[in-house]
């Protein structure tokens, strides 16, 4: 299955009052393995950012003034995208701006492009009712390191959200799949059958005899009793 963790910055809080996504964070993941496939781009709002906004991510009006608009990127980001499962952070928010982004070039909805969106904010708060369910909150929770992040970024955040993600649906059956390596082709070509008639050897007499005359010499030998005694 192909996935894209997807984080946006943006230029405040609403977009029905005209606030314009900034940055894109994506990263490709496929059957839960991160591919390093990536898309990130800084966009220019053409228009003013909230002071509040930029207390969170740190990007100003001057640093993004030579940044392609997003109509520029749209495409792109559609390519990327296209028929993918995305995971969000607080889906409705992100959703809601590219829907917005998308709707005024005329490129329909997000979920015309995609094949479907997972909220994990909405699935933390079903798994931890109660709790605190930040992406940082979700960081502790998980002993994910996030020191290295002061501000909030679209690409960082998209990276440790992937990682959270993988905590959060990870199973007793797959504790190691996330860490292993794909097995190509040709090493499944390598594999041996397992045997199918083994031949189970059981001790003789004198065998048995002779291994419970050394565990009766290693329990003298402690002086206390042994492990398999109990």
């Amino acid at each position: 299955m192909r996935q894209i963790i997807l984080d946006t910055e943006t230029t405040g809080l609403n977009p029905a009052t005209g606030d314009r996504i900034i940055e894109i964070g994506c990263l490709e993941m496929v059957d839960r393995r991160l591919t390093g496939n990536k898309l990130h781009h800084y966009i220019n709002p053409e228009r003013d950012i909230d002071a509040g906004a930029i207390a969170v991510h740190g990007l100003t009006v001057e640093f993004l003034s030579d940044k392609p608009v997003f109509a520029n990127v749209a495409h792109e980001i559609i390519d990327f995208l296209k028929d993918a499962e995305i995971i969000i952070h607080n889906a409705p928010f992100d959703v809601g701006f590219l829907d917005m982004e998308l709707g005024l070039l005329k490129l329909g909805k997000l979920n015309a492009h995609v094949s479907g969106v997972i909220d994990t904010l909405k699935d933390a708060r079903e798994m931890f009712p109660g709790k605190r369910n930040s992406l940082d909150a979700l960081c502790e929770r998980f002993s994910i390191s996030n020191e290295h992040r002061t501000l909030h970024g679209a690409l960082l955040d998209a990276q440790l959200l992937a990682e959270v993600y993988l905590a959060m649906t990870r199973g007793q059956n797959d504790l190691s799949i996330d860490l292993m390596g794909a097995e190509s082709d040709s090493e499944k070509s390598k594999r041996k059958p397992l045997p199918t008639s083994l031949v189970i050897q059981l001790a003789s007499i004198e065998e048995q005899e002779a291994h419970q005359a050394y565990l009766e010499d290693v329990t003298k030998a402690a002086k206390k009793p042994a492990v398999w005694t109990n």
